[in-house]
């Protein structure tokens, strides 16, 4: 029997790496949705290589466009018939929507898939306590797709969390690595968008500079895991061979390691308990005999202090520090602000009283979470422009 999927934001890279995936073995799998913000072009070629039926495209212009193109497909604006479109619990979701923006459909379609893959950072940073409820009371498996918390999640496995010592996730050290300190602040877009290792997009490439993507990555470790703060730690390790250590209560230290391409843990993610082969490099010995993994310095990161202030539970405050950096990172990528101001804006922003009294307010839905988002942004244009 075929595994029915659904990729929502097919469009990005993770949606295209999956979907090349799926393509070299099309007789195991039926595609019964892809969905898409802006790149309806790209959607609707995907849909005819994959033969899917049932299209999301939330610009509208994208949407008038496949509307009138073609009358076989069903063409939809947003994510309310999801009932109609997905009539019985499918096997596998693939969420890879940018921002926030991925919150929603998430929170929709977790009743009607057996398992979830999420690569959306936003979504588990902003709405942890929403998504654990909702995976609960619809008993759908979360897989997370981000190669620390992929890292992690296959080193745990079946095990208690409450086995687990400590967490070590990696940072290549991005761009500036070993930069002058002096001179990092006063670095261009393009300096910060050149990271050494990996292939992203625009923001991820700046958080990752910034040393903010770890910030996120430690939150997304803290919630998914049960863990406290002082059990995570971030190793500086440029070569971005080792993705995570886990240190367990009984003596035992797991480390992962693969070479620096999504499509691992993406396939692995649709391929669990399934005898199926991916053509990777061998094991690098020479990786392995120079590990060079160190501490992390906070001078030159000094983003990461933003750690201390994340309360030990999901609270709005964490949509606070998502939506302030979102707008900044935009602003500094067209040149508005300076790459030195992005740092002082955040970190003086998240402090303003009326954002830090979010630490106290729990997340009681995506209405209270996107009305925070809008509200925050608008302050920073304010304050910016």
């Amino acid at each position: 029997m075929k595994k029915k999927v659904v990729i929502l934001g097919s469009t990005g890279s993770i949606g295209k790496s999956l979907i090349n995936i799926i393509l070299k073995d099309k007789k195991n799998f039926e595609v019964l949705l892809l969905t898409a913000n802006r790149n309806y072009k790209e959607l609707y070629k995907q849909s005819k290589l994959l033969n899917v039926k049932n299209l999301i495209i939330t610009d509208l212009n994208g949407y008038n466009y496949l509307k009138k193109k073609n009358k076989k497909i069903n063409i939809y604006n947003n994510y309310k018939n999801l009932n109609k479109i997905l009539k019985n619990k499918i096997d596998y979701t693939m969420n890879s929507i940018m921002g926030l923006d991925g919150l929603e459909p998430t929170l929709k379609i977790i009743q009607k898939t057996k398992n979830i893959a999420i690569a959306n950072k936003e979504s588990i940073i902003c709405g942890w306590s929403l998504i654990k409820k909702k995976l609960k009371k619809y008993k759908t498996n979360f897989i997370p797709i981000d190669s620390e918390h992929f890292s992690i999640w296959s080193l745990v496995g079946s095990q208690d969390h409450k086995q687990i010592d400590k967490i070590y996730i990696t940072a290549s050290g991005g761009p500036f690595l070993n930069w002058p300190k002096k001179k990092i602040m006063k670095a261009t877009p393009s300096k910060a968008l050149n990271h050494p290792n990996w292939s992203m997009g625009k923001k991820i490439s700046i958080d990752s500079a910034t040393m903010m993507n770890k910030v996120f990555e430690v939150i997304e470790t803290q919630r998914i895991f049960e863990l406290s703060k002082t059990k995570i730690k971030i190793l500086i390790h440029d070569k971005s061979y080792v993705h995570a250590i886990v240190k367990f209560k009984n003596g035992i230290n797991k480390i992962l390691v693969h070479d620096t391409n999504m499509k691992i843990p993406i396939f692995n993610s649709i391929y669990q308990n399934v005898n199926k082969s991916i053509v990777s490099k061998d094991l690098d010995i020479k990786k392995l005999n120079s590990l060079n993994l160190k501490n992390i310095d906070i001078n030159r990161f000094p983003l990461l202090k933003i750690l201390k202030s994340i309360p030990d539970q999901n609270t709005l405050f964490e949509t606070v520090v998502v939506s302030a950096n979102d707008e900044l990172v935009n602003l500094f990528l067209n040149n508005k602000i300076s790459y030195s101001e992005l740092h002082k804006k955040l970190l003086s922003i998240i402090n303003l009283r009326r954002f830090k009294a979010y630490k106290k307010k729990k997340p009681l839905n995506i209405s209270q979470i996107n009305t925070l988002n809008n509200s925050v942004r608008l302050k920073i244009r304010e304050l910016c422009i």
